[in-house]
C-alpha cells in the first residue's frame, strides 16, 4: 500500500516538475511507475503508441 501511494504521489511530483526548468519530471515518473511495478512490455507499448501518435503530429 505504501509502494502504491509513493509512486502516485512521484508521478504527481513528475508531471508537475515537468513545467519547472531546473527539475527533471521524467526522474520522479520512472521511478513511480517503477514502484508502482508497471511491466517493462506495458512501457513498450506506451512508447510505441507515444511515437506513432507524434508522429501523427508531425513532431
Amino acid at each position: 500500500m505504501l509502494r502504491k501511494i509513493l509512486g502516485v504521489i512521484l508521478i504527481i511530483i513528475g508531471v508537475i516538475s515537468g513545467f519547472i526548468p531546473i527539475i527533471q519530471g521524467w526522474l520522479f515518473i520512472v521511478a513511480g511507475l517503477l514502484l508502482l511495478g508497471v511491466k517493462k512490455e506495458t512501457m513498450k507499448k506506451w512508447a510505441n503508441k507515444s511515437k506513432k501518435w507524434l508522429k501523427k503530429l508531425k513532431f
